[in-house]
């Protein structure tokens, strides 16, 4: 069995939203502006991915930040507060804290 190795000590969030197949489009260009116009901006920000279900239902976000504390000063900006709570009108959320434990390469 191989040992699991902690690659580096980012902070990884997987924030999964539930929306109306109707609503997607509108929640991934919600989430898209409020990434880019100012989460981005954060200090300790490193990267994000959006990502839609192909059956409509879901919508992703895969980000990570340098530390825990980065991510909770973000969340404290009173400029992302808006667009989150604007989301959850229309979508639920569930949200979750990750660290990386393995990244796999092509051989």
């Amino acid at each position: 069995m191989p040992t699991i190795t902690i690659k580096n000590q980012l902070l990884t969030l997987i924030n999964v939203f539930t929306v109306e197949p109707a609503q997607q489009q509108r929640l991934v260009q919600l989430l898209a502006l409020a990434t880019a116009g100012s989460v981005r901006q954060v200090p300790g920000f490193v990267s994000a991915s959006l990502h839609r279900s192909l059956d409509g239902r879901k919508v992703t976000m895969y980000a990570q930040w340098r530390s825990r504390e980065d991510y909770e000063r973000m969340r404290a900006n009173p400029t992302a507060s808006p667009y989150l709570e604007q989301a959850l009108s229309f979508a639920t959320f569930e949200p979750g804290m990750y660290e990386v434990v393995e990244t796999f390469e092509p051989a």
